[in-house]
């Protein structure tokens, strides 16, 4: 049974060590491989990561060509939303992440242009927006300042983006931070959301359409109603300018006789006529 002449292998021989929860030991140990992966490794194309590097608001770093690659149109982009998990849609959604480094090729390291410590998996660091320099977490911490020391942008503590956060407190910050953004239109570069103008045309366009019939429909009534006594008006006044024009003023006739000459010449001749008469009494 055992393909060695008979022996039957017990469970203890099988199972060296038993399963029980990983101490703190091996907790950090899989923290800093994982931390490691994500700070030389690009989560999109699997390339290192090299200048130039983008950040979104999550902190994760990528190869700003990988991320310009994604966002082109394609007919597949099920790679990019499961990477990106909804959180850059245009590239105004990324920064480019600005280090300090020494050394060239292999020996090349990232070091903090404050303290000149090194950074990466085994120092938290954080980048500012929408500049893109790199600090170590504790250097902004003691230096209170609201501009950047290397290039003298302003900034604002909610701006100082954790690079690979590792705490819920830093994941929730920075999801907080984005969603205030969104609620004014702004993306995570601090650049309006594009195509929001056009957006908010659009739908006040609807709107004023959509209140336009309302209000046509909820007038008709009255519409009909004033068009109505409209019309027996103007029937009104077109039959008292036609009388008008037909006969004369009242006035105007009161100024004038009109006399019947027949009446009058009738028994005159042409050698009288003119003159009056007086007849003779009998």
């Amino acid at each position: 049974m055992g393909n060695d002449g008979g022996s039957i292998p017990r469970r203890i021989e099988l199972v060296k060590e038993a399963a029980r929860k990983p101490d703190t030991s091996t907790l950090r140990a899989t923290l800093l491989e994982a931390q490691t992966h994500a700070w030389t490794t690009c989560p999109i194309s699997n390339h290192p990561l090299a200048p130039p590097i983008a950040s979104d608001c999550a902190g994760t770093l990528y190869n700003k060509d990988a991320v310009l690659e994604q966002l082109l149109p394609k007919p597949d982009t099920t790679i990019s939303e499961d990477v990106f998990q909804g959180r850059v849609k245009c590239l105004r959604d990324v920064v480019e992440v600005l280090f300090t480094t020494i050394g060239t090729g292999k020996n090349e390291k990232r070091i903090c242009p404050i303290t000149s410590k090194e950074l990466g998996p085994s120092t938290r660091s954080v980048y500012l927006v929408p500049c893109g320099h790199v600090f170590s977490e504790a250097a902004i911490r003691e230096v209170k300042s609201d501009r950047c020391l290397k290039c003298n942008e302003i900034y604002t503590r909610d701006n100082t983006i954790n690079i690979l956060p590792n705490t819920p407190e830093q994941v929730d910050r920075l999801a907080e931070r984005i969603q205030k953004l969104r609620d004014i239109d702004l993306t995570h570069s601090l650049k309006k959301i594009p195509g929001v103008k056009k957006r908010r045309r659009e739908a006040v366009a609807t709107k004023t359409n959509s209140l336009d019939q309302t209000t046509l429909k909820t007038n008709g009534i009255n519409n009909a109603a004033t068009a109505s006594l409209t019309s027996k008006v103007l029937i009104e006044q077109e039959e008292r300018n036609k009388r008008r024009r037909k006969g004369m003023n009242e006035n105007l006739k009161s100024l004038f006789s009109v006399k019947d000459h027949s009446t009058i010449y009738k028994k005159d001749d042409f050698m009288t006529r003119g003159f009056s008469i007086p007849t003779k009494k009998i």
